[in-house]
C-alpha cells in the first residue's frame, strides 16, 4: 500500500491539495467544487462566466476556508487552456486533480439541420478542450510525481440518442481519450471518467418534467440524480483509495437501461 494512503487526516482528506475544475460555477461541477473544498482542498473555479466563478469562489472560501482561484475561460477555445493551467500554476504551485467537466450539449430536431457551427463547438469543448487541457496539465503532474484526471463523460457515450448525435460522438471520444490518458501520463498520474446518467441542473429546468419523471420509471432508481450525487465518485476516483484505479470508466446513473 503506497504510504500516502495513511498521511492525510481523515476529517479533510484533501488538505494540501489543489483541484481544477472546468465548468465549476454551476451543474455538476459547482457541486464537485463544494464537495473537495469541504474535504479541504484549495479549488480552481473555471467556467465561460468569469463573473459567476469570481462569486462562486468567495462563497466557497467564506464557508469552508480554503483558498478560491475564479478563472474565466472557453474551454472549447485551445489557445485560451495554457493561460487556465498558468494561472492555477502560478497561485498554487501545483494541480493535483484536474476534472474536465464542461461541456454543452444542444438539442435539434431535425439531424439534418446540424451545421458546421454547432457540431465544431460541441466538439470543441466537449473533446479538444479537454485533450488540450489533459495534455498541459498532465504533463506538469507526471513532471511532478503525481496527481489525478477525472473526466465527466456521459451514457450518451454508449447510449447514443437521435437528438444528441455530435455530443454523444464528443463523449465516446473522451471514453478514448480517458484509457489513452492513463497509459500516457501512468504511472504517475491515474486518468478515470464518470460516465453520468441524468441529473437535476440548471440544464433540466426546460425539461418536459412529466415526461422525464415517465421515462425514469425505467431506471432502476427510478429517478434522476441530485448534483451533489456525483460528488462520491469524484472524491473516490481521485482520492488514495483508488490508487489502483485507472483508465477506468465509472457509470453513475441510477441505474438507466
Amino acid at each position: 500500500m503506497p504510504d500516502n494512503v495513511l498521511s492525510p487526516p481523515p476529517d479533510l482528506p484533501f488538505a494540501g491539495r489543489v483541484v481544477l475544475v472546468t465548468g465549476g460555477s454551476r451543474g455538476l461541477g459547482r457541486a464537485m467544487v463544494a464537495g473537495f473544498a469541504r474535504a479541504g482542498a484549495d479549488v480552481v473555479i473555471a467556467s465561460r462566466d468569469g463573473d459567476a466563478c469570481a462569486r462562486y469562489a468567495a462563497e466557497i472560501s467564506a464557508a469552508t476556508g480554503v483558498a478560491a482561484l475564479p478563472y474565466g475561460v472557453h474551454v472549447g477555445h485551445w489557445d485560451e487552456l495554457e493561460g487556465l493551467a498558468d494561472a492555477a500554476y502560478d497561485r498554487f504551485g501545483r494541480v493535483d486533480v484536474l476534472i474536465n467537466n464542461a461541456g454543452m450539449s444542444p438539442l435539434y430536431d431535425d439531424v439534418a439541420e446540424v451545421g458546421e457551427e454547432l457540431f465544431d463547438k460541441v466538439i470543441a469543448v466537449n473533446l479538444k478542450g479537454v485533450f488540450r487541457l489533459t495534455a498541459l496539465v498532465g504533463s506538469r503532474m507526471a513532471a511532478d510525481g503525481g496527481g489525478s484526471v477525472i473526466n465527466i463523460s456521459s451514457r450518451a457515450a454508449d447510449r447514443p440518442r437521435p437528438g444528441l448525435l455530435p455530443y454523444a460522438a464528443a463523449k465516446a471520444g473522451l471514453n478514448a481519450l480517458t484509457v489513452g490518458f492513463a497509459h500516457t501520463f501512468g504511472p504517475a498520474v491515474r486518468v478515470n471518467a464518470i460516465m453520468a446518467g441524468t441529473f437535476f441542473t440548471d440544464v433540466s429546468r426546460s425539461w418536459d418534467r412529466t415526461a422525464f419523471d415517465e421515462r425514469a420509471q425505467r431506471f432502476a432508481l427510478r429517478r434522476g440524480g441530485e448534483p451533489e450525487e456525483i460528488v462520491g465518485a469524484a472524491l473516490y476516483l481521485a482520492g488514495d483509495s483508488a490508487s489502483y484505479t485507472t483508465g477506468a470508466v465509472l457509470t453513475v446513473d441510477g441505474g438507466q437501461p
